[in-house]
């Protein structure tokens, strides 16, 4: 076996990463409202609970429109980014690629604090929609990275035989350049989606007491009888990002064959 060191390292640290998911559920079916072994049994009262908590209708209602907004305009100034870095060719390009793709190094504190410094300088006031721009900042390098790599993947003579046939530039791009990098645009959206929904320090420093699932989740966790009801709510997110991440996953890997392009490796 070679570098048996390494292995095991690999495997205590996914160990380390992902038993604390695999509990989770255990607990939010577990019939006690304390997070201890031994279990005492079988029971979903924590999930019908969960769902018919008015405060977390209203904080669900308020992550799908900020996971929803962020996904769009994330991936819409990615496809902006990515097009432009990869089809042409300009002064400054790989500065201002770096600093398109630095908020994915920063602190996220940092980058909240800062946020939030300017937002009350210029005297807008804190609601979901300074929720959405901070989002957004984080979410775009995300969206850069997969549609850089979904266009570079195309072939070039594809648009140059569009605009021999008397098709124009912004033609060709919606006609023939979009629907070959579609995989890639859902991709990006759902990534973006994943991240914005469970997005905490942004929506704490940004959001002057808007409810959303992560701040409803911190606020649940202060009061010990709650915590089985949250650990319900906690097992059904993490269903839905690994079906996101899969299908995420999915589109990726059908735009990567759909252009012929070698696949890498990932982001599953």
């Amino acid at each position: 076996m070679k570098f048996p060191v390494l292995r095991t390292y690999t495997v205590l640290y996914l160990l380390f990463l992902y038993i604390p998911i695999l509990i989770l559920p255990i607990f939010a079916f577990n019939n006690s409202t304390t997070a201890a072994f031994p279990l005492k049994g079988f029971t979903t009262q924590w999930f019908g609970r969960v769902f018919t908590d008015p405060a977390l209708g209203e904080a669900l209602k308020n992550s799908l429109i900020v996971a929803g907004s962020t996904a769009f305009f994330s991936t819409l100034l990615g496809i902006l980014a990515a097009r432009a870095t990869t089809r042409y060719s300009f002064k400054g390009q790989a500065p201002l690629s770096g600093l398109i793709m630095l908020p994915m190094v920063l602190p996220e504190m940092i980058m909240a604090m800062a946020l939030l410094v300017v937002l009350l300088s210029l005297g807008i006031p804190l609601s979901l929609f300074t929720i959405i721009l901070g989002d957004v900042l984080i979410c775009t390098p995300f969206a850069v990275a997969i549609l850089t790599s979904a266009f570079q993947s195309l072939d070039k003579s594809l648009e140059e035989a569009a605009q021999d046939l008397g098709e124009g530039p912004f033609s060709t791009f919606y006609l023939v350049i979009l629907p070959l990098v579609a995989p890639g645009i859902i991709s990006a959206m759902l990534i973006c989606f994943t991240i914005a929904i469970d997005e905490f320090i942004i929506a704490n420093f940004l959001g002057s007491g808007e409810k959303l699932l992560s701040t409803y989740i911190f606020g649940q966790l202060r009061f010990p009888k709650n915590v089985p009801n949250i650990m319900a709510l906690g097992t059904v997110l993490v269903c839905v990002s690994i079906a996101l991440l899969a299908t995420a996953e999915f589109f990726r890997r059908r735009g990567l064959a759909r252009t012929g392009a070698k696949d890498t490796g990932g982001f599953l």
